[in-house]
């Protein structure tokens, strides 16, 4: 996140992505209020469109062109991006509870969480349905659905337009697939009810071209696996089940205490509910001044004046009202690419119509594709030239620690041996900036981190000493911010099995959180030395951390990419070392020099050679896309100057690319290898064998 000019003196947390929140986080890009900390609470690194849901579903778009990435959003909003879904607002406590993680507090927050079509009460509907809101888990479900072969037969609980269009769209993607057996709709009312009286037969007509069958009054008593039970003994067969009737508010606001309407909030012309310091918009706002059927439209027009009234509630100037019109231009995907029209009674329908949509869909879309791009982390055109190869890449090469007896340094540096005694103590350090504007992914992060040498050397975490730097802001905000790296700190040590010992905390221009840990080593570490010709290198953790991180800073990265990546990063290897460290002859983590840097050192140590397959390399998801681009880490030029030999091009970069919390690099037996995999992978790690020790004087050879 970009330092603020101006002590940060204000919360203002935006829970949900939904449309006006993404409109409400880009107009804030292009003019943010300075003092203010904006934080955005979603359960996913981005949020679909509806308006193209129905094209997606049938294979008229891609996914990609569906989602609006929110962590790029976030990155141009000066906005920390917290993954996870909201659980509960306490407006007497300013509050706001999700799963997994402290609770974020609030001067100022926004709903904007849309609803679900989930059935609870149905029997059946939980194990044997998929709802079609919330719209990220619906379009993932039938993306799955897709890849399956075979006729299926597919149905829908639900006859609204929003019922009508997606079976259409199924039924088309289907059908182009020659695997459509059989699409039922139904409803317990009469369908289609929302729309005018000449618009009606235009869908129906629809339904019929599609073979679609559909079924009023029809009441739904249970479902089964493959089969949905009617009322009087009827039964439908389907192997994919939507449900698009009854969208419903999202049970937790009520616990909110907030007034309601039928399970939404009640919002005033200004948008705020019963307590002014929270506000409601989209579907799960209730407009008590002007009800309106719920729509996306009016979630897109409710966003400026709900950037404006937020801004207004945290300077304390007027607010605006917002109206919303009488009636709004409805038009409705048909399953091809033709769409019908309807406003004011009126309807029309054709291919000329669904390009029209498409042409305000793809609009409403490029505004967020088109956000700035910075170029801070790509390598310029000109720069001074790389050092010469037979010089150190780094002052800390030559740096050996104060000579005495009962003190010896890991020939890389990252942690030191201590002797009292007959007692083996070990110490390292490691500092991180804010990778994450999140400081609780920031301190997941930097505590693993810091972890990593001492799993390496097979030792027993004991206590840990956090170097905390935060940014300007006011006491309450600073505590907040405090509380939070603290709770999960706190955590995390205890997991792994060390405890706090002392925090010091000094300002600065960011956030940066810095851990030193002291470990114990009952048995003999595991050093770099020890290696033999013939056995494995196993890595347990994909490579590709740096030039992710770059790529987010930069916005050059998906969203989807760097909270992956940012999910591999708060690993731990705990498990790993002990699955390793009776095995291993030689081992260490993979961090700031690189995969290459650290196989190198293992090599020297061990007086042995390498064979590296970089097939057989595990990369993080993205990761080779951006090096092949050019974008590169900081850090990367001092780690592909000590192996001029290998070209650094390519994907083939991040063998060089420095890792943040990175893997565990061990050498193992070759009789052992395949069992050590095994385990390693039952315990959730992509590990995997990527090349042997060879005889010394083979130096590093990629294959």
């Amino acid at each position: 996140m970009p330092a603020s000019p101006l002590p940060l003196t204000r919360d203002l947390v935006l829970v949900g992505g939904g449309h006006a929140h993404a409109l409400v986080l880009r107009k804030w890009g292009m003019s943010p209020l300075a003092g203010v900390r904006l934080t955005l609470i979603n359960p996913g690194p981005s949020a679909p469109y509806s308006g193209m849901l129905p094209g997606f579903v049938a294979g008229h778009y891609a996914r990609a062109a569906l989602d609006i990435d929110l962590v790029q959003l976030a990155r141009f909003a000066g906005a920390r991006l917290v993954l996870g879904a909201a659980g509960g607002l306490d407006p007497i406590r300013k509050r706001i509870s999700v799963p997994g993680r402290p609770d974020i507090c609030y001067d100022i927050a926004s709903i904007d969480i849309g609803v679900t079509s989930a059935m609870p009460d149905l029997p059946g509907f939980l194990d044997h349905a998929v709802p079609a809101k919330p719209l990220d888990g619906f379009a993932s479900a039938w993306e799955a659905f897709c890849r399956q072969d075979g006729p299926a037969r597919i149905a829908c609980i639900g006859g609204g337009i929003a019922g009508v269009e997606l079976i259409l769209a199924m039924a088309h993607a289907l059908r182009q697939q020659g695997r459509l057996a059989a699409a039922t709709l139904m409803d317990s009312d009469a369908a289609l009810s929302a729309l005018a009286p000449q618009s009606q037969p235009r869908l129906r007509a629809a339904l019929d071209r599609y073979g679609v069958t559909l079924l009023e009054q029809a009441h739904v008593t249970h479902l089964e696996a493959g089969a949905i039970h009617l009322e009087g003994g009827r039964v439908i067969h389907s192997d994919f089940t939507l449900g698009a009737a009854g969208a419903r508010a999202y049970g937790w606001l009520e616990s909110t205490g907030l007034r309601q309407h039928e399970g939404a909030l009640v919002v005033s012309p200004e948008l705020q509910t019963s307590d002014p310091d929270v506000f409601a918009v989209g579907d799960c706002a209730h407009m008590a001044h002007a009800p309106r059927p719920k729509a996306g439209v009016f979630a897109v027009r409710q966003a400026p004046v709900l950037c404006d009234n937020l801004k207004a509630a945290l300077l304390g100037g007027n607010m605006r009202r917002y109206q919303p019109q009488e009636d709004y231009l409805k038009l409705v995907s048909m399953g091809r690419k033709s769409a019908l029209a309807e406003r004011n009674g009126r309807s029309f329908s054709g291919p000329l119509l669904w390009r029209w949509k498409d042409h305000i869909d793809r609009k409403f879309m490029a505004q967020f594709a088109r956000l700035p791009v910075t170029s801070a982390t790509v390598s310029p055109p000109e720069k001074a030239a790389t050092p010469d190869p037979s010089s150190p890449g780094s002052a800390l090469d030559q740096f050996r620690g104060a000579a005495r007896p009962d003190v010896a340094v890991q020939p890389d540096g990252t942690a030191a041996q201590l002797t009292a005694g007959d007692a083996m103590q070990l110490i390292s350090a490691r500092h991180l900036p804010a990778i994450s504007a999140d400081p609780v992914t920031l301190t997941r992060i930097a505590v693993q981190h810091a972890l990593n040498p001492l799993w390496a050397l097979g030792a027993e975490p004991q206590a840990a000493t956090l170097l905390l730097t935060q940014p300007q802001q006011s006491a309450a905000l600073q505590q907040r911010q405090y509380a939070e790296i603290m709770e999960v700190a706190d955590q995390e040590m205890k997991t792994a099995g060390a405890t706090i010992a002392s925090v010091q905390t000094s300002p600065g221009a960011a956030l940066s959180l810095g851990v030193s840990l002291t470990g114990l080593c009952p048995r003999t570490p595991v050093t770099l030395a020890g290696a033999q010709s013939g056995d494995h290198l196993i890595l347990t953790k994909p490579l590709g951390s740096g030039v992710l991180l770059a790529g987010a800073a930069s916005g050059q990265a998906r969203g989807r990419w760097v909270t992956a990546a940012l999910d591999l990063m708060e690993q731990s290897q705990q498990r790993a070392s002990e699955i390793l460290r009776e095995a291993a002859r030689a081992m260490c983590d993979v961090a700031e020099r690189g995969l290459l840097g650290h196989v190198q050192a293992i090599c020297q140590q061990s007086e042995r050679g390498a064979e590296l397959r970089f097939d057989a390399i595990p990369k993080m998801r993205g990761a080779a896309e951006l090096a092949e681009t050019g974008l590169r880490a900081p850090g990367f030029d001092a780690n592909a100057v000590r192996l001029p030999e290998i070209a650094s091009t390519g994907p083939r970069a991040l063998l060089f690319d420095p890792q943040t919390s990175g893997g565990l690099l061990a050498a193992v037996p070759a009789d052992l290898s395949e069992m050590l995999l095994h385990r390693l992978r039952a315990h959730g790690y992509r590990a995997a064998e990527i090349g042997r020790i060879t005889p010394q004087g083979d130096g590093i050879l990629l294959r």
